[in-house]
Order: C-alpha cells, then structure tokens, then sequence
C-alpha cells in the first residue's frame, strides 16, 4: 500500500505537460528524455552550487529558463514519464532542478542522498508537497496530506493499528478472498486468456472493504456475471453505487484532457486558479462541478457506513453486556478500530490527535485508494515476471510445496517460511516499481548534497532511478530475486536506501505489511494450485500506464496450467 499524494502532484503536471504536447509543436529532441540542443540551454539542469556560509539559496532560475516559461520541462515528462528522470540523472548526476511549469522541483536521485532527505534531515523535510486546492477535504483530513504536528498526532493514533497482532488477525480475512481470487480463475471460461489484472484489483478491492469498511463489497463473488471491477455486490444498491462513485473520483485524476481547466491552469497561473475552482464547481457540466459533486456523494456515502457501524457496535454491546471481550477478541476493521481510539479519547500516552468523523472518513477512504490498484499491480507483476522466467519458477515452486500443511500460512510462517517468495516480491518492486517518485517540500531553509534549499522547496526522491541504478543493481535489466538474498555479496554491498519501494523514513507508507501479506498469500493460494503462461494475448514488451500509480496498460494476460 503505497502514498498516493505523489502520484496526485505527477498526474496533475503531466496532464498539464500532455496538453501543452498536443497543442504547441516542441523542437524535435532526437532522444524521447534526454534533452539537448537549444532546448537544453535555455533550461538549466545543475543547481547552483554555493557554500555553506552563502546567503543565497541554490534555486535560482536564469533568464535564460525565463524564455520557455510556463512550459518548463513538462514536454519532456508527457513525452517519456518517469523515465525521463533517469536520463538526466545519468546525464547531470543525482541531483538537479526539473521544472514543472512554473514550479522548480529538486530531484534527488542518490540512495545515500535519499537517507538524507528522508531521515537526517527529516526534521526540516518532514511535508509533502502543498497540494493543489483542487484536492479535497477527503483526501486533506487524511494521512497523506496533513503537515507537521497534526501529522504526527495522526500517525500516532494510526499506527498501533497495524502492530503484528492485528495483522495477524486478519490473515482469515484476506484468505477468503485468496481463495474466491483461485476460484475465479478456475472458473473463467477462457482458461488461455485470463485477465489476471482485473480480477487481482477485485480481490484487493474486497480485502479493503471487509479489513477498511466493515462491509462485504461482494466483487469477487460477482466477478463471473460482470465485465467492471466496480459493479459491487448484487443486492446491495448503497456498496454498488458507493464504488461507482469511488470509480469515478479516479477517473477524475487520471492523466488525460479530461482532467478540470483550473487543474490545468493553475499550473501556469497559481493565483486563478482558486477563483477559477470556486467559479467553474458552481457551472454544471464543468469537470470542477463533477468533481466537486462526486466528492460530496462519496463523503455522504462514508458517512453512512460511519454511522452504520457505530448503530452495530452499540447494538452489540448492548447484546453483550459490556461486550469489550468480545470486541477485543475479534479483528476490528479500520473503521471500527478508529472508532474505539475516538470513545478512548486516542489511548493516551504520546501526541495524539482528537479524532472526529471527518478523519475517519478520510483515514477509511485513504485505504481504498492506496491499498488497491497499488497491491494488485505488485501481485499481478510477480505472477508476470515468475512466469516468463522458468528458473524462478522452479526454485519458487519448491520452497512453497515444501510447506506442508494443506492450510494457509499463519503470520509467523508467512515471516520465516517464504525466504525466497520475499526476493522474487522484493524483486517484482525493485523491476516495476509502482510509484517512481516521492513527493516533500521543506519547512525551513535548509542544506543537501551543498546546496542550500529555500523554506517551500519542493524536494522530490526519485526511487524509480535508484532501482534501475547499475552500481546498486548489476545488470538492471534482468529479473534476478537472489540479488535480495541475505547471504549474496550483492545484497551486502548494496546502499541499505536503495531500494525504498515504500518510501522512506517516518513518512514511510504505515500499511507496507498489510499490503506484503496480501501478496505473499495470494502467491502461496495461485501456486498451490496454478502456473502461469503469458497468453498469446499478452503484448510484448509490456506497455505501462502512469496515473494515480503505474499500471498495465492493457493488463495482464496468462494461460493457466493446473498444477498435479
């Protein structure tokens, strides 16, 4: 389960940058990402790099740059994506300034640079990037977007949430959905052809909305009567039309025209585009409006299973007489774990923060956006790469048949048991990396690599290069899981930073072993029963999508062979 915010800052200036590639003709570059010629002189690369001592901050913009204003390098980032970043790393070094429009970023794209950035420096670095005010109160009331001290409040009422135990607990629950995951593939009717992305979302999907929610969404269950990963359970018209609604708020950022004009504008023109937003949500028809009017039918959505859960505990207690053992020995979904931390005032103790409906709302939906598409693209990138990789494979498929008992793996087993399941997971991230940059802006001026950074610059880690970084990585380019072995002199020489699929420091993603033992029991489930062939379908090479994180383009599509 990874940070979304990031990919929100990405999606709304490469969107910005797809317009301005479709509606102006840009120099022919030669390379789809490097940039040269006259075009690489008017923008400058290299910060400026000054002492200590110097009073002057290092973002300093020339007036030569002043000439493609607005456009900065967003042409560069709507041509290649992400990759983009790479090139100019290999070709400037590990830190630079890239402009998005009028907004200069900081690209940092060292391991040891990451470190510092994202823990010694922590102090100064701790924000994300200032959100557009096209974002939500939905989004803003969660853990993503809030800042500073009420961050931290936050966090520390979250976090006991996902402590082993609990986690624990829920492994019943995710295993339910496994299984119906194994079951649909055994039963769909092309058994050459099966779209493996798809129905992995819809396990995902359920597995937040009984472990989140409360509730039984019913996708996987459904799976076989409906092309749309977000039709819902039949018979319940509030879970079917509280995902299409969920479906829509995704459609909203995805990286396209369709996106709202004060999105776009206020890229070039910060100081309309409040006005404009305020102007276009009252408009009907408008994208803002839509946008504006999903978010509130989401909000009443949330608020009503809220209020529904709260009406249940209520009733159960008053079943049970106190009903706290009750409570305590059963796994909480979130919703109602959070609920019990607002009637205990937080827990006490450390800065918490006085949570109210608004939060968890927010907190709910957070896991519904973050914990989905992110989890079932790593599951379907592993049973990609393992599958068109024979010696994988094999020594995958002898370590999960060496475990015997014909039940899934308890926690401690999923730990101890799988060491090879963790490289070939470790590996599927590092060679398909779901969320290639990680958004942070500084809170007081402050000092990287020498260069002296203003308060409110923006400083963006670039994971996606380190992972492809040969002197981290030898031969990048080949699926290799013994590289994460412990024993391997690779391992070991390896930067411990260069590899931070789920960021880094205290603003590191809370629910990485949520998602992890999503993945390692839908592996274990698949190949107990299955092995996997690209079908004859399956494009080659593979084409990717970046919107909220990257995805499939046209998914994944395997043959199945059922194992004796």
């Amino acid at each position: 389960m990874r940070t979304t915010s990031d990919a929100i800052h990405l999606t709304l200036y490469k969107l910005a940058g797809a317009a301005l590639a479709e509606h102006q003709n840009f120099e022919q570059l030669g390379s789809p990402s490097l940039p040269h010629g006259p075009v690489s002189k008017l923008l400058p690369w290299r910060l400026q790099q000054v002492s200590m001592v110097h009073s002057k901050p290092a973002l300093l913009c020339t007036k030569a740059c002043l000439l493609l204003f607005p456009i900065g390098h967003l042409h560069l980032l709507a041509k290649s994506g992400p990759d983009v970043f790479r090139a100019i790393a290999k070709e400037y070094g590990p830190i630079f300034r890239f402009h998005m429009g009028r907004q200069p970023l900081v690209i940092v794209a060292n391991a040891e640079l990451c470190k510092e950035v994202g823990i010694k420096k922590f102090k100064d670095i701790r924000n994300r990037s200032t959100p557009p005010p096209t974002v939500g109160s939905l989004h803003q009331d969660a853990l993503f977007l809030t800042r500073d001290s009420t961050w931290s409040a936050m966090r520390n009422t979250v976090v006991p949430l996902y402590q082993p135990a609990r986690l624990a607990g829920l492994i019943p629950v995710m295993q339910s959905y496994v299984d119906a995951l194994v079951a649909n593939i055994a039963g769909y009717p092309d058994q050459d052809c099966v779209p493996f992305c798809q129905l992995s979302l819809r396990m995902a999907i359920d597995i937040i909305g009984k472990t989140a929610f409360g509730i039984e969404f019913g996708l996987s269950k459904n799976s076989m009567d409906s092309g749309s990963e977000t039709d819902g359970s039949e018979g319940d018209d509030d879970v079917r039309e509280f995902l299409k609604e969920y479906k829509r708020s995704m459609e909203f950022i995805k990286m396209d025209l369709s996106s709202s004009l004060s999105t776009i504008l206020g890229l070039f023109l910060p100081c309309v585009q409040t006005p404009c937003r305020r102007l276009l949500r009252r408009v009907p028809g408008t994208a803002d409006y839509k946008m504006s009017e999903n978010e509130r039918r989401l909000c009443r959505r949330i608020d009503a299973i809220i209020a529904h859960r709260r009406r249940d505990r209520a009733e159960r207690r008053r079943t049970d007489g106190d009903g706290d053992a009750g409570d305590r020995s059963a796994p909480l979904d979130f919703i109602a774990a959070l609920l019990d931390a607002m009637e205990n005032g937080g827990g006490g103790g450390k800065e918490l923060v006085q949570l109210e409906d608004r939060h968890v709302r927010a907190l709910a939906y957070e896991h519904l956006i973050a914990g989905t598409k992110t989890t079932a693209f790593t599951l379907s990138s592993v049973v990609y790469l393992v599958s068109s990789h024979p010696s994988v494979e094999e020594k995958l498929l002898r370590e999960l048949d060496a475990f015997a008992p014909p039940r899934a793996p308890n926690a401690d087993e999923l730990q101890t048991m799988f060491p090879y399941l963790d490289q070939v997971i470790k590996e599927a991230m590092r060679f398909h990396l779901v969320s290639p940059l990680i958004a942070r802006q500084t809170s007081e001026r402050v000092e990287i690599a020498g260069y002296v950074l203003p308060k409110g610059a923006c400083v963006w880690l670039a994971p996606g290069v380190l992972a492809r970084d040969a002197g981290e990585f030898p031969e990048p380019e080949e699926f290799r899981p013994e590289r994460f072995a412990a024993e391997a002199e690779e391992e070991r020489a390896r930067h411990p930073y260069a590899h931070i699929p789920f960021g880094v420091g205290p603003r590191a993603c809370i629910g990485h072993k949520f998602a992890l033992q999503q993945v390692k029991l839908a592996v274990v489930g698949l190949y107990r029963r299955y092995v996997f062939r690209h079908a004859a379908a399956m494009e080659s090479p593979i084409q990717f999508d970046f919107d909220l994180v990257l995805a499939f383009r046209h998914g994944v599509k395997l043959r199945t062979i059922r194992r004796e």
